[in-house]
This record gives C-alpha cells, structure tokens and sequence, in this order.
C-alpha cells in the first residue's frame, strides 16, 4: 500500500506480516499469546509500525462496550492537590488508553449535576475522593466501578479504596512538636465530615492522651483563609493559657492562622509553633516557610488509577497505605523558656 494514501487498515498489516487479520487482532489486542508464536507477533507488531496502523478504538471500544473513560470526582478546586491527584491519575490512564474527566463537585450548592447525559452510559468507571461522596449519588456513579481516594476501607462504597498514611503523617507531626518540647495544645480541624479529618483527630487525641501533662483544645473553621483566620483569632483570645503548638488540618488553615498570630501581636514559631498537611506551594510562600506532611498526590492519583484498572479487569487491587513524610521547616521550634512544664 502506498504510504499516505489512505489510512492502513488490519487487512494491509496482515498482508505485509504474512499473517491472517485475527492474527492481526490477536496481537494488537494483546491476546496472543499461547496462540501465535513470538516471532510472527513481533513480524505482525513490525508490520504495524511500518505502515502505521493504529486500530480503531472506536469501533472496538463499541464492540467491547466500553468507552475508556473514566470519571474522576473531586471537591471544588480550591488548593493544586486534586490537581495533581488528576495528573498521576490521568498520566497511568494514558499508558493504557483510557481517558479521564475532572469533575469538580460544586461547592456549597448542594448534590452535583450529571455530567452526562447517562453516566452509565459514557463511563467505563468512577475514581471519588470522599470529600465528593455525595456528588456520587447525584451522577449514579455509585451503580459504575468504583474506587474511593481518602475513604474508611470498613464502609467504602467502592469496590477498592486508596488511602494516604494520613494517620501516620499525624503521628509523625504529634512526635516532632513533643520532642521540642511542646504540652500545650491547639487543633485547628477542618470543619468538613469526612473521614480523612476524623483520622487527623482522632490520630492526635490518641497520641496526646499517652502522653502525661500535655492539653489539646480543638477549633474547628471551613478551609480557607479567612475561615482560619477567625477561628484562630477566637482561639488565642479565649480565657486560660495560650497553647504553644498549633497543628492544623492542612496548609490553607495554617496560612490563614499565621494572619489571626500576627494580628495578635505574637511571632510563629517564637510566640506559637505551627504546622500544616498537604505540603501546597503555599508552604514555602509564607514565611517562615511552614513545617508540614507531604502528601505525594500525583502517586495517590496513579494508585487510583491503577486500583480502578484492576477491578475493571477483576484483580485484586495493590494492597497498603500510601507513605506520607513530615517537612520540618521555620515554623516550629521548642516553646518559650517560661511556657515549657
């Protein structure tokens, strides 16, 4: 066949490999094993690339019943976290042909809309972060594959659930602000229910309460600057001794208390230690540069993605927590001589 007549089809591949079109079909589908010889499936994959005939996924993706597509549901894109949860995700899609939407599920004005006109019917799979779980019901994705980011594994609603070593990256930052010699206490939680956040509190009373002579107060604000920003201010102003440590639920809720500290007059870490969780750029923006957990969100992505290609091909997904690393920087430091007990 001359070279850019028309498009190369599976009949022209055949003829130049010497082979039948289901040969053909065999080894461009990644089936022919046991069933064609190595050497004729690499003359046949040879033959492809010389001509290059790429198989029409369309056509094979309607005879499959299925579009190779994914959909993955996030809170609104408030912080590059989901963002990058995307890359990861739609970087591991690519190696095997599938495609994904973002779907930020609105925040604030209740279920989301479908974004399709039947998400049965266009999507091959659902990968949501449990921050977005109520958009699921909204979208009848919970009727599709599903595999659930920042989820309790005892009562997912997915066939497989992906997780960050959240409680250990609690417990890392708990050690780090003992060992300076930290007693006194003061969690600003995000005020969302999700199960992610429940962990970061119940991981921090836990580590607390084994710990004798030390105080925890919790404070609860939305994630953002603002929201934090009151909180704290509410905090630092209320009857009794000013905590020393304040650990926040994540980098925007740190941003936001380091405004409320200044405006009172005090300096971070001098006056109160502060760290985050995520580790944003936002970390390194404000200054001093914020001690926090990293959380490798386009791994966690990857890892969804890969969860979810199992189920779709029913195997066991990969087992274990995803590992997460404190980042020590300016903002933590031992307490003030005369606040240490």
């Amino acid at each position: 066949m001359a070279r850019g007549s028309t498009r190369p089809t599976s009949r022209d591949v055949a003829q130049a490999a010497g082979v039948s079109q289901a040969a053909v079909s065999l080894v461009l589908g990644d089936k022919w094993r046991g069933r064609v010889s190595e050497p004729t499936a690499q003359r046949v994959r040879d033959a492809a690339l010389e001509l290059g005939y790429r198989p029409n996924l369309a056509a094979r993706n309607l005879r499959l019943g299925r579009t190779r597509t994914v959909l993955l549901v996030v809170p609104a894109l408030t912080t590059e976290f989901f963002a990058e949860v995307y890359t990861g995700a739609a970087r591991v899609a690519a190696e095997h042909g599938f495609g994904v939407v973002l779907y930020p599920s609105p925040e604030g004005v209740g279920p989301a809309r479908d974004p399709f006109a039947s998400a049965q019917a266009a999507l091959d799979g659902v990968i949501a972060s449990s921050m977005a779980a109520d958009a699921l019901s909204a979208i009848r994705g919970d009727q599709l594959p599903l595999v659930m980011l920042d989820s309790d594994p005892e009562g997912s609603l997915g066939a497989a659930t992906v997780n960050l070593d959240i409680a250990d990256g609690i417990r890392q930052v708990t050690e780090h602000l003992l060992s300076l010699g930290h007693h006194r206490f003061l969690h600003l939680a995000a005020d969302i229910p999700s199960w992610t956040f429940e962990v970061r509190a119940r991981e921090l009373a836990a580590r607390l309460a084994d710990t004798p002579g030390t105080e925890l107060r919790t404070i609860r604000a939305p994630i953002s600057i603002e929201g934090a920003q009151r909180a704290t201010e509410a905090a630092l102003t209320a009857p009794g001794p000013r905590p020393t440590a304040l650990v926040c639920d994540d980098d925007k809720l740190a941003a936001g208390a380091y405004k409320a500290i200044r405006r009172a007059g005090l300096r971070v870490p001098d006056d109160l230690s502060v760290t985050g969780l995520d580790d944003l750029g936002l970390a390194t923006a404000i200054d001093p540069e914020l001690t926090t957990v990293r959380l490798d969100a386009e791994a966690f992505g990857e890892r969804g993605m890969r969860a979810l290609l199992a189920v779709l091909e029913g195997r066991p997904p990969e087992k274990g927590d995803l590992p997460v690393s404190l980042v020590v920087r300016g903002s933590t430091a031992p307490p003030r001589q005369g606040e240490v007990r």
